[in-house]
């Protein structure tokens, strides 16, 4: 039986792809175990699969070991090569993955690019990396600043060496596809499973409320929701309501709550609701209308990527509002009856859209059913899996 390793800094509360890899690996009878480390006290609180396969490094968020590991970090980051001090626990993953012997690593965020590297050479194995985002512009387009520099040289140094690439999108396929042409990134959409695909709950032709949905792992300023806010505030209607999932910090639960305010509209109208398990998600989202995605477009990668909300909401049976994103713009044109899209930052174009789906229930409610067909049929795990299985079939010459 083949040993395959996924390796990733964070728990897979907060890797979703990860544990999709997990599951269908050991459907089809891998030997699989999963090496990762704890981050956030939300994520740390959803324990997926309590069993042996899921090893965790650098202890339980909290713990006297958790803060041990990282003031050891801050004192040697300067010292340790980049591949092992990139995150707090690179060091940490590549010893224990030592010790884990396997016939393939697959690394899930950039921190693990360099180990899975380095683990196949020394045990002459197989590695390959799932480039969710496109990391040298994950947090700035500025090319000065050591946010992209340093991953781009990760990326330059490690990512050719691998045997195997996928992306979570085409335009990021594309974009690495650019700068390394010998790399021939697979795209492995953020799909999910059809056990997870809800039936849609139709809305009366004579209701007029309208239930929008966003979710993160964090709710915070800049990403979109101010516009909504807005834009909920030019309809003049208590009959809306916006959901928020998500960690949120005292002081920006202030902030969107005097935002609320300011645009009119009642305190009842916004709804924050704390973080749940991954698998959770589909059961709150499935009862509201419309699922939000409003990704801006910078930085670039901000604007190539297809995050898992769209597709959480697919699943949901939601219709979609989405920003115009080169992808999410390119998404919609390909799939044009399961949503709309509006100009980034233009919250009367966006209240336009809300107020169709508000008056036109017979418009909202088939939106919602071909997304849900549309999960059914095309934009399912059960489909993307098979191309993430023969891409590991081919590296493994099974």
């Amino acid at each position: 039986m083949k040993k395959i390793l996924l390796i990733s800094p964070f728990p897979p509360a907060q890797n979703p792809r990860l544990l999709k890899e997990y599951e269908c690996l050991k459907a089809n009878q891998f030997d699989v175990k999963v090496l990762y480390a704890e981050r956030d006290r939300w994520a740390a609180a959803f324990k997926p699969i309590a069993n042996t396969d899921f090893i965790l490094v650098g202890g339980a968020y909290g713990s006297f070991f958790y803060y041990l590991t990282r003031v050891i970090h801050k004192l040697l980051r300067h010292v340790l090569p980049l591949a092992y001090g990139y995150d707090k626990a690179s060091w940490l993953l590549y010893f224990k993955a030592l010790s884990l012997r396997a016939d393939l690593y697959i690394g899930h965020n950039l921190a693990t690019l360099p180990i899975v590297v380095k683990l196949s050479k020394k045990t002459k194995s197989k590695c390959g990396f799932d480039a969710e985002d496109f990391h040298r512009n994950e947090v700035t387009d500025d090319q000065s600043k050591a946010e992209f520099i340093i991953p781009k040289r990760l990326e330059d140094e490690y990512i050719e060496q691998t045997d195997f690439v996928t992306a979570a999108s085409p335009l990021i396929c594309r974009a690495y596809q650019s700068i390394y042409p010998k790399l021939n990134p697979v795209n492995i959409n953020n799909v999910l499973s059809i056990e997870h695909v809800k039936t849609p709950i139709e809305k009366p032709g004579q209701a007029s409320d309208l239930k929008l949905f966003w979710f993160s792992q964090t709710i915070g300023r800049d990403r979109g929701l101010e516009v909504v806010i807005k834009a909920m505030g030019l309809l003049n209607t208590t009959e809306i309501t916006l959901t928020l999932l998500g960690s949120i910090t005292p002081e920006n639960k202030t902030y969107f709550d005097q935002l609320t305010c300011e645009n009119g509209l009642l305190p009842n109208q916004l709804i924050i609701h704390a973080p749940v398990s991954p698998e959770k998600i589909f059961e709150l989202a499935c009862q509201h209308d419309v699922g939000l995605a409003l990704e801006l477009d910078s930085p670039y990668n901000r604007d190539i990527c297809l995050t898992n909300k769209i597709f959480t909401y697919v699943t949901a049976g939601l219709a979609i509002i989405a920003s115009e994103t080169t992808a999410q713009k390119a998404f919609l044109l390909e799939h044009p009856q399961i949503g709309k899209s509006y100009s980034i930052g233009k919250a009367r174009e966006l209240a336009s859209i809300i107020n169709q789906y508000r008056k036109n229930k017979n418009l909202l409610n088939a939106t919602k059913v071909y997304s849900t067909e549309l999960a059914k049929k095309t934009l399912n795990w059960e489909k993307e899996s098979k191309i993430f299985m023969a891409l590991v079939e081919k590296t493994l010459e099974i």
